[in-house]
């Protein structure tokens, strides 16, 4: 077994980040116990027939075409790796195909939830740090790893941005209001957080989970959407941008999508309006 130097290839070589990498490592390890399950182990040795196999059990116990295509992909860039540094000749997985999945738009928020959150702010005390997390991920559209890193030092209040570290390391400049940027100050200066900007009561981060019960308590109060993330809500940001005007490079830029194609899924979720607009619009209608 060569996970340990695969996850430093992971680290080094390709940069990703420690979630990432141990998303990768969790696929593996569970291919590696279903195999120990049958007699067998990942080696140099293994045939796609023990690969099929385990597609099938991961199907059987209703694992989704997309977290299966996710689990294989997992696998393909651990034989790559093996392939590279000599360990196999060929990989197993090389004339694999994803397993075909529908495209799940995720549906953003409205405008009018959006508000309604806002306005429920008013009415609740001791809740600044929760109306900031809404804030930042309505105003930025940033990741809820990337809102967790933020560091002080890192914003620049004078020319309104904050330097975020995204997927991979990537840095990357995300250019905020100067009404978020007041909301921030008014935040630090209320509880003096020492490093980053949403610190526990131990001085540390805080962690994912805690972000996303944020989210989920109040949009589930006025929302009756079956899913409710923070997610959901850069979805929201994206959609909301794109209705208003804004072009999808920019879009792209800020959300920190390596190629354009991440971005086009706006579109569909805009399609909606445009019909509408064309409706409304075509000299043909108004004639």
């Amino acid at each position: 077994m060569l996970f340990n130097k695969f996850e430093d290839y992971l680290q080094h070589e390709k940069k990703f980040s420690i979630n990432t990498i141990s998303a990768y490592l969790r696929d593996l390890k569970s291919f590696q116990f279903f195999l120990n399950k049958n007699g067998d182990k990942i080696s140099k040795e293994i045939n796609y027939s023990f690969i099929r196999q385990w597609i099938v059990h991961l199907s059987e116990n209703k694992f989704s075409k997309v977290s299966i295509n996710r689990k294989i992909a997992s696998l393909k860039s651990y034989f790559n790796f093996l392939v590279n540094i000599g360990e196999l000749n060929s990989s197993p997985l090389k004339a694999h195909k994803n397993l075909k999945s529908s495209s799940n738009i995720v549906i953003p928020f409205s405008e009018t939830e959006i508000e309604k959150v806002f306005e429920s702010f008013q009415f609740i005390d001791g809740n600044d740090r929760d109306k900031l997390i809404v804030e930042l991920f309505y105003s930025t559209g940033m990741r809820r790893e990337e809102l967790l890193s933020i560091k002080i030092i890192n914003i620049d209040f004078d020319s309104h941005w904050i330097k975020i570290l995204g997927k991979r390391d990537k840095e990357r400049i995300i250019p905020m209001l100067p009404k978020l940027s007041k909301s921030i100050l008014n935040y630090i200066s209320k509880y003096s957080p020492t490093e980053y900007l949403f610190e526990s009561k131990k001085s540390k981060q805080l962690s994912s989970s805690t972000i996303y019960r944020v989210i989920n308590k109040y949009f589930r109060a006025v929302s009756s959407k079956v899913k409710v993330s923070p997610h959901v809500l850069r979805h929201t940001f994206a959609t909301h941008m794109l209705n208003n005007g804004a072009d999808i490079n920019t879009i792209k830029e800020i959300l920190g999508h390596s190629s354009l194609s991440s971005t086009q899924i706006y579109t569909k979720i805009k399609l909606p309006k445009i019909v509408k607009d064309y409706n409304k619009s075509h000299p043909r209608e108004l004639s």
